[in-house]
């Protein structure tokens, strides 16, 4: 099973959004939905879903955050056609970053932010498609030039982790000064990672709509990454938390997960209560409140 999973924050319409992501890529589906009350935005719903084989986890749950390209989804596609059908369903009611075309890297890619507001990255791979979907991180603003720095943190605490290669920006490629990152990947519990540097006036930067849910086999391994990963101590509430970088995390017992899809509506409210009260999870104070007659 998938230890870090993308939790996406959308805004009523995380239903809608799995619909179309899982027409367009192929071994998806919706795995799993469920309701919760009672939270700070009221009554949300969770969907499990999986795309192209990787677990994602979607929350509709109102305006309160917004998707920015600091984080997009890279998805390596084996066909040219396959681009171009993604990309046209994407586009449509979306926009571009980066038009569909040839680059340096890629004889057929584009930049999309769909309807939603989420953004891609499609390209054509020019070898064999392994991991189909990339989470990629682009250090902007008072973070841009800290990727290697990152990405040397988030190995460290991980397990089966490793840098693969670091590309630096030139000469000639202002405002991107020379050492900082163009293209970097690694891996965070065997699951393939990028990220990159720039130094344009970008008018955004990480914020809670894309999380990165860690899902943790006991109290030890929570207290470990919360103690590693949190740097805002103000933003710790219900498991999240926000590291030095300004990503958001949640740290969850895996156990959380069936405890809320529980057929025993009673038992898995006692637990969505539980946890809205807490910052880091108590993964005994959860299973008190689930065991609970």
């Amino acid at each position: 099973m998938q230890t870090i999973v993308p939790h996406l924050w959308f805004d009523r319409r995380g239903a809608e959004a799995a619909r179309l992501y899982t027409s367009l890529f192929p071994d998806s589906s919706l795995a799993g939905s469920s309701k919760i009350s009672d939270t700070p935005s009221g009554e949300v719903e969770t969907l499990s879903v999986i795309l192209a084989g990787q677990e994602f986890s979607f929350l509709s749950a109102g305006p309160e955050f917004r998707f920015t390209p600091a984080v997009s989804f890279l998805v390596a596609l084996g066909h040219r056609e396959e681009v171009d059908r993604i990309w046209s369903a994407l586009r449509e009611g979306g926009s571009e970053l980066m038009p569909l075309g040839a680059y340096p890297f890629s004889d057929r890619y584009a930049w999309v932010i769909d309807r939603f507001g989420l953004s891609w990255q499609l390209m054509l791979s020019g070898g064999p498609v392994g991991q189909r979907i990339t989470p990629t991180l682009m250090f902007v603003g008072e973070q841009c030039g800290k990727t290697k720095e990152a990405v040397a943190f988030y190995a460290s605490i991980f397990g089966r982790s490793r840098i693969d290669h670091i590309l630096d920006y030139g000469p000639g490629e202002a405002p991107n000064a020379e050492g900082l990152v163009k293209h970097a990947a690694f891996r965070l519990e065997d699951q393939q990672f990028a990220a990159m540097d720039s130094a344009y006036d970008h008018g955004f930067a990480f914020n809670e709509a894309i999380s990165f849910m860690v899902h943790c086999e006991n109290q030890e391994q929570i207290d470990r990454l919360w103690a590693r990963l949190s740097a805002r101590p103000e933003a710790e509430r219900c498991g999240w938390l926000k590291d030095r970088y300004g990503l958001s995390w949640q740290i969850v017992p895996r156990e959380l997960g069936r405890m809320m899809s529980s057929p025993d509506r009673a038992r898995a409210a006692r637990v969505s209560s539980a946890f809205l009260a807490m910052k880091k999870l108590d993964l005994a104070a959860l299973k008190e409140a689930y065991g609970r007659d």
